[in-house]
């Protein structure tokens, strides 16, 4: 028999000393587990809250960080596993041992590895109840001190935890951003990336959102087909810089596409309201989507569930479904909550719906719910009711009330902007000194946005003023040189073209008040080298929008895209073409720029949208440029029955096309003599047409005439009379145009593309035409009844006749 070394003796020697002296502390040795892992196997095991916290009470003198932080994810589980209505977050959040909890949370979490920090902080944040909450920022400072060592995993969960604390512009997720900016060459995790994305797009530059684009498009091969939250967070990424890069969108639409019988109602949603704001087009997934959420009517009984899909497929679906979606809305109309109600609304204007039963219905809502809505969702109201036609003194009186008081103690420029904006739309949109005051002291802080808001803004209320009040005040026009004076300022302080197109991308140039866009179009003049393929499209889509015919930016342009074509992404021809055919332009490389425009989509022309081919011929054409392939593209049955379901409404007429109407019916003997909204075979839609006996003698029409205001019946319509039909020897065919300022340039008298393209049809048709101006029709010659009748008689007859 083998000895016992003299060490084990020794050793067993005193374990048996300290038993004697300390049996209590003995005692715990012996059956506490050596490891954690017991005791999480034990959480792993339960299945409800109640034995997760009895868990809690029983060992909260021995959990671990560890075991603390499991803890947190087991009840977080849970309520993952619960549907909506089943969730109960405050009776988590409420209970005696999730404060226990919370308080060894708040005792360990420095002990804890970054990842169960990170996680409890996400945690923590689900069950929070106060905005301020002192384990959150706990965890938080904590988190921050270790940034450096997160690797882009644990880096993205922690911005997210930033990003629901909406603390986009913080000193921390600039830091965030900084790490992200010096490790993006090393970085081949999109998933991750995409979230950090996101997160940071709010504070980086221009040049860093470019490096991300191109590292998501040189990863975007890595993720697997069916990643469609990473796409979905890269399509948030180009909206949120307001980036319509087409061949990453081309990327992620194909992504939903293959994956479109897995979307639910809130991923389509979602998508579609990113296409949308990003205008993207993709007719391939708005037909799908508009199937699957067709399948969906009958399903949706909750009135949260039934808005998002009224929301969703409204816009996009057909007559049947929309009467559908209508008649079901109105009968869960009284249980709408503010938020569902205003969120309709929006749905509605953008249907162009004017049920007016719908519409009192969604109104009686909003009313009951007026005083909670923030400023922006006043101003989303006042736009929806503007645009629908709704009118109602008390509500509108509500509405000014509300606008009123918060523009008092608004100091945030936009906010100020746009609240000022909505009381524009309403009736007697003229502000008080107090509001005048509120704008001024803002000034300094505006950007070219604002500015050009609040121009819009004052000019709506000096003409409403000149008109009902029949007066202007010094003080409307004084405001106005202020606005002009700190635009100017902004303007001439861009010292480049990247630097003024940050500002300039938020602006819509039709509404730019004339003396800032003539200083904007000179700015951008100055900076003409600048342009180039990355900015190309933009600017081009700028000038298209403001009707400024600037022959410099436009034959940079024409330069940019011949020299460049190869960098340019096909989809984004059209915008290219469009300012030359708006303002009816050809730059002095005509047909090379055009033909190389062409030849770069010809091998796409099979997958465009078809409206967006449709608008390219138009384009096109109104420059008289006919390409072959393209028009054979257009002319194909296939193509045709896709363009079926996208097809446009014609609109109606303006209160001086109803003043010349009734004129020409004096001038030609008679309501029978003129005919309004003509139908002619090339479906273009004549204002008037009468027509002329070889002795220059009107002759009437029958009984079908189109009456004063209403839509000409569309060809697919029975019993319409399309023009075209013989007449009498001798006779002609007169067609009257009134041309609005929008027919022209804004700078110059120079008619837009379309219209002299109209004229050319017409004249083919043989039609004589006649194109009346509208600033010839209101000039001080023409300001008399007397003056317009023998104007008109001119233009028709070829003489004066006085009365």
């Amino acid at each position: 028999m083998k000895k016992t070394p003299v060490f084990l003796d020794s050793l067993v020697t005193d374990m048996l000393r300290l038993r004697a002296i300390c049996p209590f502390s003995w005692r715990v040795f012996q059956f506490r587990p050596i490891s954690c892992e017991p005791l999480i196997i034990q959480m792993n095991k339960c299945t409800d809250e109640e034995q997760i916290f009895d868990f809690i009470e029983r060992n909260k003198a021995i959990l671990s960080e560890k075991q603390v932080g499991c803890a947190f994810d087991m009840l977080w589980k849970l309520q993952k596993q619960k549907t909506s209505l089943l969730k109960n977050i405050e009776d988590v959040r409420d209970h005696p041992q999730f404060l226990t909890l919370r308080n060894l949370a708040t005792n360990k979490f420095k002990l804890m590895n970054d990842d169960t920090l990170v996680n409890v902080l996400h945690i923590t944040q689900r069950f929070a109840g106060e905005s301020h909450d002192p384990l959150v920022e706990a965890l938080v400072t904590e988190a921050w001190k270790r940034l450096e060592r997160f690797d882009i995993k644990l880096l993205s969960e922690f911005s997210s935890c930033l990003a629901d604390q909406r603390l986009y512009f913080s000193p921390l997720m600039g830091k965030i951003a900084d790490i992200v900016h010096r490790n993006l060459e090393t970085t081949q995790d999109l998933s991750s990336l995409s979230v950090l994305m996101v997160n940071i797009s709010s504070l980086i530059s221009r040049h860093f959102q470019q490096q991300l684009v191109n590292k998501t498009e040189l990863l975007f091969d890595t993720i697997d087909s069916s990643e469609v939250n990473v796409a979905t967070r890269i399509t948030r990424f180009l909206r949120n810089i307001k980036y319509c890069y087409q061949p990453l969108l081309e990327k992620c639409n194909n992504i939903f596409l293959s994956n479109v019988d897995q979307l639910d109602l809130d991923s389509i949603s979602k998508i579609l309201r990113l296409y949308k704001l990003l205008h993207f087009n993709s007719f391939e997934f708005t037909m799908m989507a508009k199937k699957k959420l067709t399948e969906m009517i009958p399903l949706c009984n909750h009135p949260a569930s039934f808005v998002k899909l009224f929301v969703t497929l409204g816009p996009i679906a057909g007559p049947e479904e929309k009467k559908q979606l209508k008649s079901t809305l109105l009968l869960m109309s009284e249980d709408l909550t503010g938020e569902q109600a205003l969120a309709v609304l929006r749905a509605m204007e953008d249907m162009e719906s004017r049920n007016s039963h719908l519409i009192k219905r969604v109104t009686s809502v909003l009313h009951k719910h007026l005083d909670s809505y923030k400023p922006l969702e006043l101003l989303k109201i006042t736009q929806a009711l503007t645009f629908l036609r709704f009118q109602r003194k008390e509500f509108s009186a509500k509405l000014r009330e509300l606008l009123l008081s918060h523009l008092k103690i608004s100091f945030i420029p936009t906010e100020v902007s746009f609240l000022v904006y909505a009381i524009s739309l309403l009736p007697s949109p003229h502000l008080d000194e107090v509001g005048i005051s509120r704008i001024e002291a803002v000034l300094p802080q505006c950007d070219l946005n604002n500015l050009s808001s609040f121009a819009t803004s004052v000019l709506r209320w000096i003409q409403y003023d000149h008109m009902y009040l029949d007066s202007i005040t010094g003080k409307q026009l004084k405001l106005l040189q202020k606005l002009d004076h700190y635009g100017r300022q902004r303007l001439q302080h861009s010292n480049s073209l990247d630097l003024l197109w940050e500002e300039l991308k938020s602006v819509r140039g039709n509404t730019f008040p004339e003396s800032l866009l003539e200083e904007t179009i000179a700015t951008l003049q100055h900076f003409v080298d600048e342009i180039n393929y990355i900015n190309v499209v933009e600017i081009a889509s700028f000038i298209s929008n403001t009707d400024y015919l600037s022959t410099l930016l436009l034959d940079r342009i024409a330069s940019v895209a011949v020299q460049q074509i190869e960098k340019i992404h096909p989809f984004t021809i059209l915008a290219i073409i469009l300012p030359f055919s708006t303002l009816n332009y050809d730059p002095p490389q005509r047909d090379e720029f055009f033909g190389t425009c062409v030849q770069h989509l010809n091998s796409y022309l099979g997958i465009l949208d078809p409206l967006m081919l449709v608008y390219l011929g138009f384009s096109l054409a109104t420059l008289q440029y006919f390409p072959e392939d393209l028009l054979k593209s257009i002319f194909n049955i296939e193509f045709l029955s896709r363009l079926d379901s996208q097809l446009e409404s014609i609109g109606v007429m303006n209160g001086a096309q109803q003043q010349i109407y009734k004129m020409l019916a004096e001038v030609l003997g008679g309501i029978n003599c003129v005919k309004a909204s003509v139908l002619t075979p090339y479906y273009h839609t004549v204002d008037f047409e009468c027509i002329l006996d070889k002795r220059k003698k009107p002759l009437p029409y029958g009984s079908h005439n189109t009456a004063l205001g209403q839509l000409p019946e569309m060809p697919w319509e029975p019993n319409t009379e399309i023009v075209g039909s013989r007449l009498p020897p001798g006779a002609e065919r007169i067609a009257l145009e009134f041309l609005d300022s929008k027919s022209f340039c804004r700078n110059i008298p120079h008619m837009k593309g379309k219209f002299a393209m109209k004229k050319r049809h017409l004249e083919i048709l043989g039609y004589r035409v006649i194109q009346i101006s509208q600033f010839e029709w209101n000039s001080m010659a023409l300001s008399t009844k007397d003056a317009r009748m023998d104007y008109l008689r001119e233009r028709i007859f070829g003489e004066v006749k006085s009365l």
